[in-house]
């Protein structure tokens, strides 16, 4: 007797909240979220905010932004909104006024002056301080929406893994981390009809 999987059905056990991510399922066609990893910072009845974590682009921040002291940090697509706009995430806490703390010690944004001073003095870098140009955001409703038609698999992963996110097998990694039948994700190829 066979057993009857539907591998590709989703079972949210965990609610989406700030601090946990959206993993996306293994055939989402839509180019910004394609294997990605969304981490959550906001998550309301008004709306739902986050940052993809895996899309590293092929530039520095201080190509972004001018006068930014020129150390190697890179930066990744947050989202298809406002890419025009800079956003980060840190562990450095309140040594950052009026950054917002999400959870597990990873903080959102603050004072944009003290954080380029802590990045000139060294203090800041690429272990506890993360860019992203644009972010990813749903309208009231919106998110529940695609959680209810199976787009979004929501799950937690450490804060570590949150600041270090940006490798082309992340979202593979991520998946390797949960329940047996999301980890045969991982294996199916990006478009079966090549296989």
């Amino acid at each position: 007797m066979g057993m009857n999987y539907d591998f590709f059905k989703i079972s949210n056990d965990k609610l989406a909240e700030g601090g946990r991510v959206l993993i996306s399922e293994p055939f989402l066609s839509d180019h910004y979220f394609r294997r990605s990893v969304v981490y959550l910072t906001e998550h309301t009845d008004k709306g739902s905010l986050g940052f993809v974590l895996n899309k590293s682009l092929d530039m520095n921040i201080a190509d972004v932004i001018d006068e930014f002291p020129q150390v190697e940090f890179p930066v990744a697509l947050g989202g298809p909104v406002s890419t025009n706009t800079v956003h980060y995430l840190h562990t450095l806490g309140d040594s950052i006024p009026e950054s917002v703390h999400i959870k597990d010690g990873i903080f959102w944004g603050g004072d944009f002056d003290v954080m380029r001073d802590l990045v000139r003095e060294g203090i800041a870098n690429n272990e506890n301080l993360r860019f992203f140009l644009g972010y990813s955001g749903w309208s009231e409703d919106q998110l529940q929406g695609e959680l209810d038609m199976n787009a979004w698999l929501v799950g937690e992963i450490p804060a570590d893994l949150v600041m270090k996110g940006g490798s082309t097998e992340f979202w593979t990694d991520v998946l390797g981390g949960l329940d047996e039948r999301y980890r045969v994700w991982a294996n199916f190829p990006e478009d079966p009809g090549l296989n």
